[in-house]
């Protein structure tokens, strides 16, 4: 089930978490690639995506973030 564009979900793959549409590569994983200083191009090459796939892996994360609520206990 596609749950944002290029992102879907299935029990079957990965447990449920989240992947990048028709492959079976978790949005964290390209997320943690992207954060530890791989470029783009090192992305695509290492896991051939496309940099529109990788564009929505960080929207999907823009996103998911906006919506999360903290609460802070003092």
């Amino acid at each position: 089930m596609e749950i944002a564009p290029r992102i879907s979900v299935d029990e079957k793959i990965r447990f449920g978490k989240p992947v990048i549409s028709g492959t079976r590569i978790p949005v964290d994983l390209i997320l943690g690639k992207l954060a530890g200083g791989m470029t783009y191009k090192e992305v695509m090459d290492e896991y051939e995506i496309t940099r529109e796939d990788i564009l929505a892996v960080l929207n999907y994360a823009a996103k998911s973030l906006s919506s999360e609520k903290i609460k802070v206990i003092a």
